[in-house]
């Protein structure tokens, strides 16, 4: 069975974006472990913020993993990079994770983290904080969350001063 994994980075005020969306606030100075956790997974789900915040970087930076983008909005089926899925998050998470293959990649956006949380879907977390505080943003951890212990599997700290935690639920 696979694993669905949070792999996301946040500020230390526990912000993933700016309010417009913006993570230009990002260190990109170097890999902090990125390419070894890209090749644990082979399928990758976000929202359809998510997507198209990508889609200002270039290129698709993710050609080599089945994606799927989580849109009541978007009226096609797929593009050449994703599968638009407008049904039951829940229920595809739940078959998707029943699936062979490696692990899926929880990419973002805030929405689909938080309907993964609060359905107990997330079975791992790697997030990346970076020292910084933004004071305002689009929060990865809303108000209205249920709690959920976590184990701490893995701590690693940069000279940077990113702070990267790992985490299995239950």
């Amino acid at each position: 069975m696979s694993q669905l994994v949070l792999y996301i980075a946040l500020s230390l005020d526990g912000y993933i974006a700016r309010t417009c969306g913006e993570v230009d606030w990002l260190f990109t100075d170097q890999d902090y472990g990125y390419e070894d956790f890209y090749a644990t997974c082979d399928r990758l789900i976000m929202g359809r913020n998510t997507y198209k915040q990508i889609q200002f970087w270039g290129d698709y930076p993710y050609p080599d993993k089945q994606g799927f983008v989580f849109s009541r909005t978007i009226q096609h089926d797929r593009d050449e990079n994703v599968n638009f899925v407008a049904g039951d998050l829940v229920s595809f998470v739940k078959n998707l994770k029943l699936q062979d293959g490696k692990d899926i990649w929880l990419v973002g956006g805030a929405a689909i983290a938080k309907t993964c949380l609060e359905n107990n879907l997330v079975d791992r977390f790697i997030l990346s904080i970076h020292p910084i505080i933004l004071g305002e943003g689009i929060a990865l951890f809303p108000q209205t969350l249920p709690t959920l212990s976590l184990k701490l599997e893995h701590s690693k700290t940069f000279e940077t001063g990113l702070v990267q935690l790992t985490y299995s639920n239950g």
